[in-house]
């Protein structure tokens, strides 16, 4: 499948959560909104994983060590869904392709701009995200790099 990552968005004391995934071999990405990053919000997104990626194929999932990530109750939900969870090196960001996207979506939607309400900043990053090209969002996230880790796959 590819990466994730989590990105916070706040505003006025309110906060919303976008979690995603990128496939390294399409580029499609999948992206969840929430209020929290606990535990139940990491086993929705592996719901969201599952409803657009049909078994029997298995879903390998790069994954930072968040305790929401680790927790009992996340690694058997992805278990029986068929998720294997791949665990990125620890403060190692930058080898997870969603991080990088992350990162250019806080500089261009984010970054000194002023949004109604967090909902609607949070949704603007969610199609944000949705709406790059292929191309966009391999550029975006390193994938095109001749130094991408992921490369060979």
């Amino acid at each position: 499948m590819g990466t994730s990552g989590v990105v916070p968005i706040t505003g006025e004391n309110a906060k919303r959560v976008l979690f995603g995934a990128i496939n390294i071999r399409t580029a499609h990405r999948i992206v969840l909104t929430r209020q929290q990053a606990g535990g139940a919000d990491a086993r929705a997104f592996f719901l969201e994983l599952r409803r657009h990626y049909r078994r029997p194929r298995t879903i390998w999932l790069l994954l930072d060590r968040a305790s929401a990530h680790t927790a009992a109750a996340s690694q058997a939900l992805a278990a029986r869904l068929g998720i294997e969870l791949v665990w990125l090196p620890k403060q190692a960001p930058e080898l997870s392709a969603m991080d990088q996207l992350w990162k250019d979506l806080k500089r261009v939607v984010a970054a000194n701009r002023q949004a109604p309400n967090v909902d609607a900043l949070a949704t603007s990053a969610m199609l944000w995200v949705l709406m790059l090209t292929p191309t966009e969002a391999r550029r975006k996230s390193g994938m095109l790099s001749p130094h991408f880790w992921l490369r060979d796959l």
